[in-house]
């Protein structure tokens, strides 16, 4: 990961701009994916194009995952995949803290959620808690370190645009396989 900033935050003059920018992006996703789910069978959330590709629904649970894990890691809360039951009612066969990252082929096709109202609610509520988590930064906030296992090491303004990166790019990749399993159908 290369860290293009300065490690500076924005100044509280900045602040409320860099707030809206990214609750608006975050909020982009929150918006799509519900559309996106829309109207698909049980099938379609697991049809994965060849046996090595992701499925919408591992797609949408992954993307949802990695903004849960790393927004609470920029918070320092606990998840909402705990706190809000989704594990629980998931009932994945992965380790209570996965997120999907590295995962092999097999593992992404023993994804088994066919409810995509579990997986829209799932994210809605991470949304709501990335906004409040957005909204509550400060200008410190931004420069703090979230992750020293890189180098240079990971400021919470730094991973909260790879979060907008890997999520924007995950929710076309669902649009794309939405667009597949549509043209599937007939």
């Amino acid at each position: 990961m290369t860290d293009s900033s300065s490690g500076v935050g924005p100044t509280d003059g900045d602040l409320t701009l860099a707030q809206t920018l990214l609750v608006d992006a975050f909020g982009r996703v929150a918006e799509a994916i519900p559309a996106l789910l829309d109207g698909l069978t049980s099938d379609e959330l697991l049809w994965r194009p060849d046996p090595d590709a992701n499925s919408i629904g591992w797609l949408i649970w992954h993307l949802t995952r990695v903004q849960d894990d790393h927004l609470a890691g920029v918070a320092e809360n606990e998840q909402v995949w705990g706190t809000g039951g989704f594990a629980h009612r998931f009932n994945l066969p992965y380790a209570a803290r996965s997120i999907g990252y590295g995962q092999s082929s097999r593992e992404v096709g023993a994804f088994s959620v066919t409810d995509g109202s579990l997986l829209a609610a799932y994210h809605a509520a991470v949304h709501i808690e990335t906004v409040r988590i957005v909204e509550g930064l400060t200008p410190a906030d931004f420069a703090r370190i979230v992750d020293r296992r890189w180098d240079p090491p990971v400021t919470a303004a730094v991973r909260l645009v790879s979060v907008v990166n890997d999520i924007t790019q995950h929710v076309g990749q669902v649009a794309y396989l939405r667009g597949l399993a549509e043209r599937r159908r007939g």
